[in-house]
């Protein structure tokens, strides 16, 4: 989520999905056991990509809405951490209602500011349908311009652009994240940001997880100052965990695991330009330590299903996935840098259809089984186009499990 040395100017326009502000009941609490009609636990993990984190925004909307999930605990990197820092803040505020309204606000103030991931187009006013501008207008790569323009900034570096290191993003950040109610609410949060000595990952959350954490999930290296927190540099958490599943594991004593992915697993044709091509470098690398993640946990499943670990020490995840990769396709990577309010919108309300869909089919198995199958959706090896759909994982096929100790 780079930012630039460029001031932030007047909103011309607003998101046209804007709640009500209406205070909810402060200091929300969950039962410790859900019974019957009572919302079922779940944990979310939130992948990074810039301004399509709203996308993920849509999602969580929908979520909130439906009531039917009490959320235990997020982990977000980059764009997720953030949506991720801004639910809890809402939340501990003003429960599900407050939550919404402050993912609403967050992402109305991204809107308006021309410099918070990169460019902005210059777009309709609120009231022109989002889906009547095409796709390939967000993209910055089918702007042979902008992508001269890119090239030329790639020459140098953000201490070079932006010696003072002006960062619009990080007043957003301040303005919608009450880091004590973050803190002390009843959400968990977990953020990954990437030591740029280890280039391991490192996961704030509790007393550690502040704005500055947030602002070092969030640094690209090519367009953001790199962020120190206690003599350690890092960049964006991307790069090491996108999202991280481990810290659901050891943090919380919820077994179910729902992930929010905007960033697509496969990608048609062969990227020949040079904007092309970091596209899909972007993409892939992204992806990278998801996959990873998951192919260690489907490799502690096939080991529970032949009983060659002991049970009691592995914790039985069920995992879960909301994603809309032919919705998002048209989308490349560059308009991840894209903050116009047409293509937030129109990412928003793709979140909120994909959520809905999920609702309708999958939350019923929301504390009973897993509804991803990772080895057929990450890992296997698909015919071309061929795009699988998510299937509910019976118990007796064995539930994800990851070692608690």
């Amino acid at each position: 989520m780079p930012s630039s040395p460029r001031q932030r100017r007047p909103a011309s326009r607003t998101l046209p999905v804007a709640l009500r502000e209406e205070a909810g009941p402060a200091g929300a609490s969950r039962a410790p056991l859900p019974s019957a009609g009572e919302p079922r636990p779940i944990d979310l993990a939130l992948q990074g990509g810039g301004s399509h984190g709203a996308f993920t925004w849509g999602v969580l909307d929908r979520l909130l809405e439906d009531g039917r999930l009490r959320i235990e605990g997020v982990s977000g990197t980059s764009a997720g951490a953030m949506n991720a820092a801004v639910l809890a803040t809402g939340f501990a505020q003003g429960e599900a209602l407050g939550a919404r309204q402050a993912l609403s606000r967050f992402w109305q103030d991204v809107s308006g500011v021309p410099a918070c991931f990169g460019v902005v187009g210059e777009g309709a006013g609120p009231t022109e349908p989002a889906v009547k501008t095409p796709a390939w207008v967000f993209n910055r790569s089918a702007w042979p311009g902008v992508a001269a323009w890119d090239a030329w900034l790639r020459l140098w570096s953000p201490y070079q652009l932006n010696p003072f290191n002006l960062d619009p993003l990080r007043s957003i950040v301040q303005r919608h994240v009450d880091v004590e109610a973050m803190r002390a609410g009843p959400i968990k949060v977990f953020v990954t940001a990437t030591s740029v000595r280890t280039g391991q990952p490192r996961v704030f959350s509790g007393e550690d997880l502040g704005i500055e954490a947030l602002m070092a999930s969030a640094c690209l290296p090519h367009s953001a100052q790199t962020v120190v927190i206690d003599d350690e540099p890092f960049w964006d958490g991307g790069f090491s965990g996108n999202p991280a599943l481990w810290p659901l594991v050891y943090g919380t004593a919820c077994d179910d695991v729902l992930l929010i992915q905007i960033n697509p697993r496969e990608h048609d044709g062969i990227p020949k330009t040079a904007a092309e091509i970091d596209d899909r470098i972007n993409e892939i690398t992204f992806n990278a330590s998801l996959v990873a993640e998951l192919r260690a946990i489907a490799f502690v499943q096939r080991l529970l299903r032949d009983r060659r670990i002991d049970p009691t020490r592995y914790k039985h995840m069920r995992l879960h996935r909301v994603a809309d990769e032919d919705g998002l396709a048209p989308f490349g990577a560059s308009s991840k840098l894209n903050t116009d309010p047409r293509l937030l919108t129109t990412l928003f309300g793709l979140g909120r259809i994909a959520a809905d869909k999920w609702l309708a089919t999958c939350a019923k198995h929301v504390g009973h089984d897993s509804t991803l199958d990772i080895g057929e959706v990450f890992l296997a090896n698909r015919v071309r186009n061929a795009r699988p759909a998510e299937k509910v994982v019976g118990k007796g096929g064995g539930a994800p499990g990851v070692g608690k100790a």
